[in-house]
């Protein structure tokens, strides 16, 4: 046993074999992974020899896509592995390495199967053959779709090589931004609801913001937009290049704006984009009484944008053991079948996750793992209703994982984050519903009520209006329409007083909060948030009506991996994107919520 002092974290060595995960399922040894590392190293020249070769006939094709699927594989278990290792102690140096090596030869494979794409573009019989199933290729089918879809928008080599030497200088605006806001930018000191003084910092911030003492709010508010304030031109000069880059390598690969390349990514078409910006407008009623209802709790007329995160019903007195957390997930979940309820059990039973926190270990959650094993889920458990919801949603992504890797080849099980956050959302709501179920007491139903409230806030809401303000910026520089403080800060400021209505008195100050939101610097990526969210709503409630049909499919859904494009999984799920139901339903079911809080308080 190591020796700690009290009240410290434990040392990893201390803690119980049956709370921690056993990675031992990937490998069984550090030996065995030097083993399959050697056996990459090996392959990667067999994955390089096919090169100018994948058009000579549909075996080679399947030969060399077999052969990249090994070498992904064979790398993805490596790197998996070795950070999983290095995550339940980060001081651990052996683990550190051995990422860092499995890294390394991930980039290796990225140049040495640079050539596949190109090539694959330029075989005139590839579809043919993939629909004959000509040597096997109809395994391919789906990745094969996803290379020759975008054939219309894929360049000329030289061309193309050109896009490529460009993409370190791409990324200079984001990285720009990264060390404006990470290294570079100081707060100053500001209260700290105790009398003293804290220095300010992304953090604390947001602790701040929740502190009962409005002052102490008001100050930490006030310091951090004062300080991106003093900065606002260069964050605006920053960002407006990122603009720009979309802009460019959007109209180089023929595309009719920056928004219709990102969604390409996905298959999915601009109508559904517009079509969630569209139905948050039609509700922001729902958030306009929500703002209302927060200022009459907290006892304000001129309710503040430092105002929107304080909690209005204080956290009630509700704390669980391990043991209670696993039971409560389990009968949440049984909804989904005995079967569904039963993997649940064998995963918390089985040391598919690593429940509690030790020295060294990676703070957060997330579920992990590789094709082969099952997956496995990381906890930092403290006991809190938040953590007992942490682990539904952490589950959620482990089952998913288990049964598209059950049911699906290596090549199509991997599922893309359009649909990610579905399955992991849709088991907080099943958990949300049994917590109410057995909640008589009104300050607990109110706590639960209002943690529901929140969630939709910051994930629909709140997501949408980055959303939009992402495609207006985009828009505007594509007209030609400067990009600078004023006119980003109007745009934002406009956004902000539409959504959050005419209770909330906004300033000046919020006008920049756009300057501080790292996500700007990934285009179109916050929309699949609101989406997931509102997707997740709509197949949670079909499933509590006892509806089997909606179980089955959503099960079929579990499969399904990323057999097809996110849009038509989750059509064949029950919900459709295309149209504003499925956003609209969500925001239904936040209005309601709020129904019952309101009559609670």
């Amino acid at each position: 046993m190591s020796k700690n002092k009290e009240g410290a974290l434990p040392f990893r060595a201390d803690m119980p074999k049956n709370t921690q995960w056993q990675l031992e399922d990937i490998y069984a040894d550090n030996a065995a992974w030097e083993a399959d590392f050697e056996k990459l190293k090996a392959l990667l020249p067999e994955v390089a020899g096919f090169a100018g070769k994948l058009g000579e006939n549909a075996e080679f094709l399947r030969m060399g896509l077999d052969k990249l699927m090994e070498a992904n594989l064979l790398t993805e278990r490596l790197y998996v592995y070795a950070r999983m290792r290095r995550d339940e102690d980060n001081t651990q140096e052996l683990y550190q390495a051995m990422a860092d090596r499995a890294a390394q030869l991930a980039v290796q494979l990225d140049a040495d199967s640079a050539y596949f794409t190109p090539e694959v573009l330029n075989i005139p019989w590839v579809e043919q053959a993939v629909e004959k199933d000509e040597a096997g290729l109809g395994l391919y089918r789906q990745y094969l779709r996803n290379i020759l879809r975008v054939k219309a928008h894929t360049l000329p080599a030289g061309e193309e090589r050109l896009l490529a030497m460009a993409g370190d200088m791409a990324g200079a605006c984001d990285n720009i931004f990264t060390m404006i806001n990470n290294a570079d930018i100081r707060f100053p000191n500001v209260p700290d609801g105790s009398g003293g003084e804290v220095e300010l910092t992304h953090g604390r911030y947001g602790q701040l913001m929740e502190s009962p003492d409005r002052e102490v709010r008001k100050a930490a508010y006030e310091a951090l937009y004062d300080t991106y304030g003093k900065q606002i031109n260069t964050l605006a000069a920053t960002y407006a290049g990122s603009v720009k880059k979309d802009n460019f390598f959007a109209g180089a690969r023929g595309y009719a704006s920056a928004l219709e390349a990102a969604l390409d990514a996905n298959a999915v078409p601009v109508r559904v984009y517009d079509a969630l910006v569209d139905a948050i407008h039609n509700h922001l009623d729902g958030l306009h009484r929500y703002m209302d209802l927060r200022a009459r709790v907290l006892g304000v007329r001129d309710l503040k944008m430092y105002d929107v995160y304080v909690p209005i019903v204080p956290e009630a007195d509700m704390r669980f053991t391990w043991e209670e957390a696993k039971q409560i997930v389990i009968e949440a979940l049984s909804v989904l079948g005995a079967d569904y309820a039963a993997m649940v059990q064998k995963a918390l039973d089985g040391r598919w996750v690593d429940v509690y926190e030790n020295r060294g270990k990676t703070s957060g959650a997330y579920s992990w793992g590789v094709y082969g094993s099952h997956p496995f889920v990381l906890m930092n458990f403290q006991g809190t209703v938040d953590h007992v919801f942490t682990l539904a949603h952490e589950l959620g992504h482990a089952m998913h994982s288990h049964y598209s890797n059950e049911a699906l080849p290596y090549v199509d099980a991997g599922y893309s984050i359009m649909v990610a956050e579905v399955a992991s959302t849709v088991n907080e709501q099943l958990l949300l519903h049994e917590f109410l179920r057995r909640t008589r007491d009104k300050a607990k139903r109110a706590y639960l009520l209002n943690y529901a409230l929140e969630q939709v806030r910051g994930t629909v809401y709140r997501q949408v209006m980055f959303a939009e303000f992402e495609r207006e910026t985009h828009r505007m520089a594509q007209a030609g329409q400067p990009l600078t403080a004023e006119s980003l800060g109007q745009q934002y400021g406009g956004l902000n007083r539409q959504y959050y209505g005419p209770r909330m008195e906004t300033d000046e100050r919020i006008s920049t909060e756009w300057a501080r939101i790292p996500h700007f610097y990934d285009a179109f990526y916050v929309y699949q948030y609101a989406t997931g969210y509102s997707s997740a709503v709509k197949l949670a409630e079909d499933i509590l009506s006892g509806d089997g049909e909606a179980v089955r499919r959503y099960r079929a859904f579990l499969r399904s991996g990323g057999s097809d494009y996110p849009i038509r999984l989750l059509q064949n799920a029950g919900v459709d994107l295309t149209g504003p139901e499925p956003v609209a339903r969500c925001l239904e079911y936040f209005s309601h919520t709020l129904e019952e809080l309101e009559a609670l308080l």
